[in-house]
This record gives C-alpha cells, sequence and structure tokens, in this order.
C-alpha cells in the first residue's frame, strides 16, 4: 500500500459545509486539491450517498465514489472533516466526514483502520476534543501505517 495515504493537508478541523451534499463536496474537493482524483469522483460520491448512505455510526460518515469511478481515482487518499455543529446526514448525525480513495481495493484496508478507530467511542471523544487540525491528524496518523 502506498504510502500516507492521510496527509496533514487532507485534514480540516473546522469544516464549513451546513449539508450533507456540501459535506461531501468538502472532503471530496480536499482529494482533488491533493490530485488524487478528478473532479469527476465527487460527482461519484455523491451518486454514492444517494443510492446508499455512508454514515457508519458514531459521529462518523465515510463518503466514497462508485465502482464506476475507479478510473477517476489515481492514487489512494483519505481526507478528514471535522464540523463544530452536527450534520443532518439522513437523520443521523455527523461531526466528521471522512473522505476516501483507493485503487485496488487499497481503501478496503484503509475503511477497516478508521472503523476501528471510530469503534471506540473513547477514540472518537479524543478526535472531537482535538485542538486542530494537526491534532486531528496525529491521533489519526497510524491510518498510514502498514
Amino acid at each position: 500500500m502506498t504510502d500516507n495515504i492521510l496527509t496533514p493537508e487532507n485534514v480540516v478541523a473546522q469544516g464549513s459545509a451546513t449539508t450533507r451534499d456540501d459535506a461531501i463536496r468538502e472532503a471530496g474537493g480536499l482529494l482533488v486539491a491533493a490530485g488524487a482524483v478528478s473532479p469527476t469522483y465527487v460527482d461519484a460520491m455523491l451518486e454514492r450517498e444517494a443510492s446508499v448512505s455512508t454514515y457508519m455510526g458514531n459521529y462518523l460518515a465515510i463518503p466514497h465514489g462508485t465502482n464506476e469511478a475507479k478510473d477517476a481515482i489515481s492514487r489512494s487518499a483519505l481526507s478528514l472533516v471535522r464540523y463544530a455543529d452536527p450534520i443532518d446526514w439522513g437523520g443521523e448525525q455527523v461531526r466528521f466526514a471522512v473522505g476516501i480513495a483507493g485503487i485496488n481495493n487499497e481503501h478496503l484496508e484503509i475503511l477497516s483502520k478508521i472503523a476501528i478507530v471510530f469503534s471506540d467511542e473513547d477514540e472518537v471523544q479524543k478526535l472531537l476534543d482535538a485542538a486542530d487540525a494537526n491534532e486531528l491528524f496525529a491521533l489519526l496518523e497510524e491510518v498510514n501505517a502498514e
């Protein structure tokens, strides 16, 4: 797997979105800015969400593109946006939108690492309490480990 799936530049401590679709665009925009995906991938993230919710529990949603959007991915990457106010995600409250793009099913390993962190309520609380993007990144840096 490629090193540094998550980089400090792809972590935002104060997201600006107020709706689910804007949160998907915000998380996806970070992946585009990182050069990991083309802008069409963000459209595919919105398509995926329209067909099945990416809400995972514990304030987490993991928006990602459809299988048809694989060609829009140039490298595996992750983005994380934290929101001060919960976003309504199909009736659920989301404080973290984790955008994900994976080549050759690498996203499955990434997803499992994120799921482990967010399955622990104490870890989620640490992420909620983190002072800034640097602290958020430090708490999540383990997703980069082989």
